[in-house]
């Protein structure tokens, strides 16, 4: 094993609570808070692709049932109003959000100050700081892949902000904001793999993904020959392929490439095969939750190269995920 693997080892058992599911983080919440918001909320331009719904109606989530790949994105227009489950947040003082504490860029913890930072983690202080004020107290409850849907339906969590992608699956079960990015599934390997894609050159090949991730849902509609190994958390893909026990890894472009970032023997291989817009998920039944998520995303879009979209950005992705201009448009249903 090389001084690497080992201490990649010895990271993902500091982060074993992960991958213990809910009810083991709610009892270590208190090693994730109190985090304080102090992102400034920034908005974008709107693409309407329905006629618009008269404001002070009853809020109606897209049914589920017409979602297709063209609407799923779509969510509630926005609203600065404070309906039941604002209030509900500002009553207990407090927004509890799940999060991942293991992806490089995204949601990790910075082994010098013990912070959770990333682009997510931005995202999740500003939306804080809206609804509850500069002082905001924010509860980070890390959640492995496969427990994001049922942390929001049995409320463990208010919001889950941890780059879920936005599909007509999930949103059967939960509700969605307007995406906040967008990505792509690909294929992660060794630079001197024979592996060149998601093709016929994984036949063979013990492909990683995470359990309830939508890698895994491409992967059991093609696997292309390959041995699936599924695991809590991509990370522990990585650490997979350099003990040798995976060849490849199928997951969200910007997951791989901060992957790719942490062990530069890897790489991305060939182009990403799906769309994958991330977006904020909640309870379905806090429509006004989500039409207030929808207005802090607009005001984190607003203000172009200076928007606070843009700032996290180049902080955190920029160096990984090159080239890439501005947040994608949101698309409202109402």
């Amino acid at each position: 094993m090389t001084r690497r693997s080992r201490a990649l080892v010895n990271l993902r058992a500091a982060l074993a609570p992960v991958a213990a599911g809910v009810g083991v983080m709610a009892a270590a919440a208190a090693v994730l808070v109190p985090a304080l918001g102090t992102d400034a909320p920034g908005g974008g331009p709107h693409r309407h692709r329905t006629p618009s719904a008269v404001h002070g109606t009853a809020p109606v989530l897209p049914s589920a049932s017409h979602c297709t790949p063209a609407t799923a994105a779509q969510s509630l227009r926005p609203s600065a109003a404070d309906g039941p489950a604002v209030q509900r947040i500002k009553a207990k003082g407090q927004l509890v959000v799940g999060v991942d504490q293991n992806t490089y860029r995204w949601g990790y913890r910075d082994p010098g100050t013990g912070r959770l930072e990333g682009f997510d983690i931005d995202l999740a202080r500003a939306i804080a700081k809206d609804i509850l004020g500069p002082d905001a107290k924010v509860v980070f409850q890390t959640i492995p892949t496969n427990q994001r849907i049922p942390a929001l339906q049995k409320r463990t969590v208010d919001i889950v902000v941890r780059t879920m992608t936005i599909n007509c699956v999930r949103k059967e079960k939960v509700a969605f904001s307007t995406a906040y990015f967008q990505g792509g599934q690909q294929v992660l390997a060794p630079k001197k793999s024979a592996v060149t894609a998601f093709d016929d050159s994984l036949r063979g090949k013990r492909v990683c993904t995470a359990a309830g991730s939508t890698g895994e849902s491409a992967l059991s509609r093609q696997r292309h020959g390959a041995q699936v190994l599924t695991v809590p958390s991509q990370l522990d893909c990585l650490v997979r392929i350099q003990l040798g026990q995976a060849d490849a890894v199928v997951t969200d472009n910007p997951l791989a490439a901060a992957q790719a970032a942490q062990d530069p023997t890897v790489e991305l291989k060939g182009k990403p095969f799906t769309d994958e817009p991330y977006g904020v998920a909640m309870n379905k039944a806090d429509t006004d939750l989500v039409r207030r998520v929808n207005k802090v995303l607009d005001d984190y879009r607003r203000g172009g190269a200076d928007s606070p979209w843009m700032r996290a950005y180049r902080i955190w992705l920029r160096a990984d995920l090159p080239g890439i201009s501005g947040p994608p448009v949101p698309e409202y249903s109402d």
